[in-house]
């Protein structure tokens, strides 16, 4: 069975249980088009719109 080596240190181990170094939430813009709130380098889910051209057609 695997046995640590040495004891973690507190500083390394609160270190590793902090939150400051995990991921935040992704960068959301606005759709040029319709104003809708999507990620970046995505087709619009709203309008269908990606860099001022239609390239899905959405049913209103």
């Amino acid at each position: 069975m695997a046995v640590p080596k040495r004891k973690t240190s507190k500083a390394r181990r609160d270190k590793r249980r902090s939150n400051v170094w995990k991921l935040d939430a992704p960068a959301m813009v606005k759709c040029s088009h319709c104003g809708e709130y999507n990620l970046t380098h995505r087709v619009c889910s709203a309008c269908g719109y990606y860099n001022g051209k239609a390239i899905l057609s959405k049913e209103a």
